[in-house]
């Protein structure tokens, strides 16, 4: 079963038939909101709203930990995540996508990992080489270019820690790292579902130019929002055409 981690915005389109909402406690604390079980593209699928519902928790504060754990428990076997990101690189304007194929964690202070100190599970160094899942990245490209859409087929997420944008001293150093895109939430995520043995992907929505790229003198919230307006309103087509080939290729159970 497929998992959609993304905005408040994304469980209210219309191809999604809700089934129920499942408030959820793990060891690791409360997830950012209750879970929705329902229906998209014929298939079952479990949505949580990263922020929570009402969109009230910063990057810095959400419960990555609680919320793969609460996915796993409701035996979501995939995890796509919906990032809005700020693009670095020239091919990536406001209102195109990116499929990251790597990332640089900048933030700090997260709870990144399940391995507790002083708890009986040994220490295990994970190789991390491929943050992301290759096969769930395959599918959203096949689905943005199904769509049409304009998008990068790879790139490198870099995650600051938030809740305020960067500078564009920052952005350039992280230029020069080989940053392609910047966002606030794509870290411990994509560690936490690796720990999990779930298949993880990133499916980022570039909504403003980041700070001193694009010609822009400064990032206009008034702008992103309306960026985003528009990409939600052409993200479900591109999130159904990823389940329909997830289960035509035996991805997902529909079950």
């Amino acid at each position: 079963m497929l998992s959609i981690i993304g905005g408040s915005g994304l469980g209210r389109f219309p191809d999604l038939v809700i089934e129920r909402r499942e408030v959820v406690r793990t060891p690791y604390g409360a997830p950012s909101a209750a879970l929705i079980f329902g229906r998209l593209a014929e298939a079952p699928v479990v949505f949580l709203a990263r922020h929570g519902l009402a969109h009230t928790i910063p990057p810095h504060r959400i419960n990555y930990r609680a919320n793969l754990w609460a996915l796993r428990e409701a035996e979501v076997e995939q995890v796509l995540a919906i990032a809005t990101v700020g693009g670095i690189h020239a091919d990536l304007a406001p209102g195109h996508f990116a499929v990251p194929d790597q990332l640089i964690d900048y933030t700090w202070g997260r709870e990144m990992t399940y391995a507790e100190y002083g708890s009986e599970s040994t220490v295990a160094h994970l190789d991390f080489s491929h943050p992301y899942c290759p096969t769930l990245r395959a599918h959203c490209l096949a689905a943005l270019e199904a769509a049409g859409e304009h998008f990068m087929a790879r790139g490198t997420y870099g995650v600051t820690q938030g809740p305020r944008l960067e500078t564009p001293a920052e952005i350039e150093r992280m230029a020069r790292d080989g940053v392609d895109m910047v966002g606030m939430t794509g870290m411990p995520e994509a560690y936490l579902a690796h720990e999990l043995g779930l298949c993880y992907a990133t499916l980022a929505a570039s909504v403003n130019w980041a700070a001193g790229r694009g010609g822009l003198d400064e990032i206009r919230m008034e702008a992103i929002a309306e960026i985003q307006v528009g990409l939600v309103a052409r993200m479900p087509a591109v999130l159904t055409d990823i389940i329909r080939r997830l289960g035509e290729n035996n991805g997902l159970s529909q079950a």
